[in-house]
């Protein structure tokens, strides 16, 4: 299997890549990489390349591109995810790294009523998230947000508010169904002690719609996965017809 490597769009010009000077070393140092080599590199904006090496330091590696994809390993369906900051980084780290891997396409870090921690390490988690691209065989690294209130994200999304007393009839999958297949989709999921009845209230004013992820009481990070499989594994509708 081809090694992939991340490299920004400025670090990508004339047809030839220069590698990071972290991912060069793992080329170079970690992997052993010769000259003549192929490699993929990525850019996180959609742009997957094969690249043959012509040069390889401890330093700097550079190759030239010869070939090049659009959106490889993109869903064909744009999720948000806004997912409450949790007590435990770990845990948090781990739903980011998961919803890399489904294929989200926007994470929303959450201040809700009941979060406990106010803690959030951008750098971080931006670099879980490029691995996570690497790892999975995509090409375009979500946005991620700054952390923010529920009330900074009603806009022009279906939110979706994964809540335990939701009404068990009104199921995540069934919502996602009625949805158009061009709508862009945002799901929401609370902390360890979800939304508050108030939040639930206010989100569904703002027209979000509350939905079940089941009968079962899901860790919160385990949530955040649970409903993002939903959205990205189920197929979109059909357009309605013209």
């Amino acid at each position: 299997m081809t090694t992939t490597f991340y490299a920004p769009p400025s670090s990508i010009r004339g047809g030839h890549v220069v590698l990071p000077e972290a991912e060069a070393r793992h080329a170079a140092a970690s992997l052993r990489k010769t000259t003549g080599d192929e490699i993929v590199v990525v850019d996180g904006e959609g742009g997957w390349h094969r690249v043959r090496l012509n040069h390889v330091g401890r330093e700097q590696v550079v190759g030239s591109i010869v070939e090049t994809k659009r959106d490889v390993g993109e869903p064909e369906r744009e999720v948000a995810i806004g997912m409450a900051l949790l007590k435990q980084r770990s845990r948090f780290e781990t739903f980011v790294e998961k919803a890399v891997e489904l294929g989200v396409a926007c994470l929303v870090p959450l201040h809700t009523e009941r979060t406990e921690t106010d803690s959030f390490r951008r750098e971080r988690v931006h670099n879980v998230m490029i691995a996570a691209m690497k790892q999975c065989g995509r090409s375009r690294l979500p946005a991620l947000a700054s952390p923010q209130s529920l009330s900074g994200v009603w806009g022009e999304r279906r939110w979706l508010i994964c809540h335990e007393q939701a009404d068990p009839e009104r199921t995540v999958t069934q919502a996602l169904h009625d949805l158009p297949a061009e709508a862009p989709i945002g799901l929401l999921v609370g902390p360890e002690g979800g939304f508050t009845e108030q939040e639930v209230n206010d989100g569904r004013d703002a027209g979000g719609r509350v939905v079940t992820l089941g009968p079962r009481r899901l860790r919160a990070e385990t949530a955040g996965i649970v409903a993002a499989s939903a959205a990205l594994l189920m197929p979109p509708p059909d357009p309605a017809p013209s």
